[in-house]
């Protein structure tokens, strides 16, 4: 063949900007894209050979090799698949086989996030370019006469192609790297970024450092195979214990050891039979946990894991672990690969998964996957809602199944998974929909339940039947009653509540994750027939003796003025109550309402939007059977009134929530008075 020179044909004189700052915005892609064609080169002619159209010869064996050269800066690709011909040198690479370019640079001409584009290929080849200033392609196909091609381009828009002289079939890319990229010849930046995008693709990966010295190991000679390289035959005279003793001489004589020393093997990057191309009944616990310290380089174990093994509707294979979470949801991170045909893609790719499972670590493998698309494209694919529908399925038979069938393990558990199934509840309403009845909670007793076993060892509020005629005319319909579920938020701030619920032989949930309180603001709008309220939002009737309603007004007069007075609180509420524990003096309740609503501006304060102000609410609840109480009663207008007001009430206030600095010192302060005087100094 005659060498040929020319310039690419390309749709656009701006292609190559846009490889370089859209389709690869991390330079070291290239290598998964050259081993990616490599690996497709292989894959179509072991596929020809299946189909009859070639004869491969009994020993072939599909590899990739990586060379690279500090010396001479370059990194080379070998391949062992189709190779090609002149005609499709001039086809595959003269002619950027690249459909809508002009379509795509008007798509994205004014995008300015590197996010918009997940990877791309077809263009993979030219990633090269934007690493090296000349790119060589040695190339022989498989079919008989056809002779080697040479191409080589300085710029990636002009070329010269002629007759080479590789002398086998495949391919070989050589990268002369430009200034900026000279990393890419060390061996093992080399070997970080195979690692990353090929440590599972289906065809073996040796990556070989050119000007390293030869390694050597020495074997049994009878595992030497034809492919081994020899170097020396060694033979090993057996050891004695003894020092030439009558007692060695009388031992069993041992035979030489023959030992062989040969180069030492290649060890490929990739493993080609990842676990989640197996079958479930292949795998055993071992295996998974092995997986799992291995790609993810974490040697605590997980709870547990599910794989997905799909073929229809569409090919989905994988395995997503749940990890052991000690952090706070907002601060944990998971960690879950997308591969498409086993070539890494990306992690945690929100349109495919839904966002709730990025908690979790693993591997999905969908090779029907679109990648030749934006995000937002991603997004409003009816195909990858599938997927995401799917996975969230999967998780939610997992653990419902547990649930059901393992509720022993399911509970040890359930600490470390319930903020991703609680949000989750609250980001998918069809998972919601699935695990409602699979929730645990803890109680007091630290005894796990779901909502429905609550619900049936706690009475049922009736509601009132007006019969006909009764109604009120201008009356607005009354709510059904519903039925209080009872929580902690904290168990040591609020023992004294708790405390009171033990004695009455009450039951609490425990909820002290930040996610608890969204999640339950859910569950009360998605049943009307229940409403959860925190134990120190009000003071039940089952912690007071029965009493006339009027019985306690005088009382509550004169000790809201008093009070009023000593804190400097006008707009203070008190209420006194005769509670059946005489110890407890003074309590504080906050209305349900009032402290979410408190809960929330704190939050939009923390994120920059402001509050709204403090809105009160909080009401100091006396005992009228405490006999500090009972004093105060008496001698409202006595010495020490105001002092023993203020410690009431911050007494109250410390069993709620923790005090200001300021008002510690002073409640320490204070306390130290009191014992003063009670010592009599």
């Amino acid at each position: 063949m005659n060498k040929e020179q020319g310039s690419l044909a390309i749709d656009s004189e701006n292609i190559f900007p846009i490889i370089k700052k859209w389709l690869y915005s991390d330079h070291d892609i290239f290598i998964r894209e050259l081993v990616s064609n490599g690996c497709d080169a292989i894959t179509k002619l072991k596929k020809l050979d299946m189909m009859g159209e070639t004869t491969l010869p009994d020993d072939y064996k599909q590899k990739i090799e990586v060379l690279v050269n500090a010396e001479e800066k370059t990194i080379t690709f070998v391949d062992n698949g189709l190779g090609m011909t002149a005609d499709e040198v001039k086809e595959y690479i003269n002619r950027i086989a690249f459909s809508g370019a002009a379509d795509f640079l008007e798509k994205y001409k004014d995008k300015s996030s590197e996010d918009q584009i997940i990877g791309h290929f077809g263009l993979g080849f030219y990633s090269s370019f934007m690493v090296a200033d000349r790119v060589e392609i040695n190339t022989k196909s498989y079919r008989d006469g056809e002779p080697a091609v040479h191409w080589e381009s300085d710029s990636g828009t002009d070329f010269e192609m002629g007759d080479g002289e590789w002398d086998q079939m495949g391919t070989q890319i050589i990268l002369h790297l430009n200034e900026d990229c000279y990393e890419f010849a060390n061996e093992y930046r080399v070997r970080e970024v195979l690692n990353k995008y090929c440590s599972f693709m289906p065809v073996e990966i040796f990556l070989t450092n050119e000007n390293a010295e030869t390694e050597y190991e020495t074997i049994p000679s009878e595992e030497v195979t034809e492919e081994d390289t020899v170097i020396e035959e060694i033979v090993e005279e057996p050891k004695t214990d003894g020092d030439g003793t009558e007692e060695d001489e009388g031992e069993e004589k041992k035979e030489p050891v023959k030992k062989t020393k040969i180069v030492k093997r290649p060890v490929s990057i990739s493993d080609t039979a990842p676990l989640w191309a197996k079958h479930p009944n292949e795998c055993s616990e071992d295996d998974y946990k092995s997986f799992y310290r291995k790609v993810f380089q974490d040697y605590r174990e997980p709870l547990f894991w599910i794989h997905l093994n799909m073929d229809y509707p569409f090919n989905l294979k994988g395995i997503l672990y749940f990890p052991k979470v000690n952090l706070e949801y907002e601060n944990a991170e998971g960690m879950i690969k997308l591969y498409n045909n086993q070539v890494f893609i990306a992690d945690n790719i929100k349109e495919v998964i839904p966002e709730f499972l990025l908690l979790l670590k693993g591997v999905i493998d969908c090779p029907d996957l679109p990648l030749n698309v934006s995000r937002s494209a991603l997004q409003n694919d009816g195909f990858v809602t599938k997927i995401s529908e799917y996975i969230t399925k999967k998780v939610a038979d997992k653990l419902s199944g547990m649930c059901k069938t393992d509720r022993e393990n399911y509970e040890k558990y359930w600490d470390d998974i319930s903020p991703f199934i609680k949000y989750g509840c609250l980001k998918d309403q069809k998972f919601q929909e699935k695990m409602k009845d699979f929730i645990l909670f803890k109680d007091l007793d630290d005894k796990f339940m779901t909502m429905k076993e609550y619900l049936e060892t706690v009475d049922t509020p009736e509601a009132e039947v007006v019969e006909p005629g009764e109604e009120t005319e201008g009356e607005e319909p009354q709510e059904p009653p519903k039925t209080t579920i009872y929580y902690v938020t904290d168990v040591q701030q609020q023992s004294q509540y708790i405390n009171l619920f033990r004695e009455q032989e009450m039951n609490a949930f425990v909820l002290t994750h930040s996610i608890d309180q969204p999640f339950i603001s859910s569950l009360e709008a998605g049943d009307d027939n229940v409403k959860f309220q925190r134990i120190d939002a009000e003071v039940t009737d089952d912690f007071k003796e029965e009493i006339d309603g009027e019985e306690l007004k005088e009382q509550t007069d004169v000790l809201t003025k008093l009070f009023q007075k000593a804190l400097g609180k006008e707009k203070l509420e008190v209420k006194v109550e005769k509670l059946k524990n005489e110890k407890i003096s003074s309590m504080i309740t906050v209305s349900e309402e009032t402290r979410r609503m408190q809960d929330m501006m704190k939050m939009y304060a923390m994120n920059g939007m402001g509050g709204m102000g403090d809105f009160g609410g909080e009401t100091l609840v006396l005992n009228a059977n405490n006999s500090l109480v009972k004093y105060l009663t008496k001698h409202q207008d006595g010495e020490h009134a105001e002092l023993f007001c203020k410690q009431l009430y911050d007494l109250a206030m410390i069993s709620n929530k923790p005090l200001a600095p300021e008002e510690m010192t002073e409640f320490i302060q204070r306390s130290n008075e009191i014992m003063e005087l009670l010592s009599g100094k």
